[in-house]
């Protein structure tokens, strides 16, 4: 579907456990070619993700081209969420279970460390309300090539509370941050088009379909 020339939904394939490679293939591409404000990023800072879900778990995967440094910590913590992950280089969804509160969302974030963050936010017009200890049980797969970058996060049901059926509809966003200093770039396949960036918009929310 579409709305003012872009895609609004995103079809999620149902697979089988353990995920397998080919698995992947049997989502669509959803491409992430723009910045939070509408203007198209260069060609070099564009990134793809497909979305699987299984009994078990959603899985995100995002394939992003990598043209210049990496901006990652110098020493990762992988044994715990990293607050601040989104000053540096990382792959983002946020995921609305409800689509009649979009305002209530999950954040989560993986870095080409293998670093994550995961966050349950309560949007307001007067501010957010962030529960920094929402644990998830999210896990992050990361692969950096000499000109691309994969990143697949696995995210359990109990991640939401709920567990969808075919047929169901969530809302969602996806978003990739690169870059450093004047040059950083912040991606998003629904762009915000906020004056400055600014990611936590839910009404720019596009739909996350869970297919057969």
């Amino acid at each position: 579907m579409k709305m003012n020339g872009e895609t609004e939904e995103i079809i999620a394939a149902r697979v089988s456990e353990p995920i397998e490679q080919d698995a992947w293939e049997a989502a669509s591409p959803t491409k992430i070619t723009r910045y939070w404000s509408g203007d198209e990023a260069p060609s070099t800072r564009h990134a793809q993700a497909r979305l699987v879900w299984s009994a078990e778990a959603l899985y995100v995967r995002f394939v992003c081209r990598q043209a210049e440094p990496l901006v990652v910590a110098e020493r990762p913590s992988l044994d715990s969420k990293t607050i601040g992950l989104w000053e540096r280089d990382v792959c983002e969804i946020f995921i609305a279970p409800d689509p009649t509160h979009p305002e209530r969302y999950f954040e989560f974030e993986a870095a080409p460390t293998g670093e994550w963050l995961d966050l349950a936010i309560l949007w307001q017009r007067d501010g957010r309300q962030t529960d920094w200890n929402y644990q998830s049980g999210m896990r992050v797969q990361a692969n950096v090539r000499r000109r691309s970058t994969t990143i697949v996060m696995h995210l359990p049901w109990r991640a939401f509370g709920q567990r969808p059926a075919v047929g169901d509809r969530w809302r969602v966003n996806l978003f990739r941050c690169v870059g450093a200093g004047s040059a950083r770039g912040y991606l998003a396949w629904r762009p915000t088009r906020t004056p400055r960036p600014d990611f936590h918009v839910p009404a720019a929310f596009g739909w996350l379909s869970f297919a057969d």
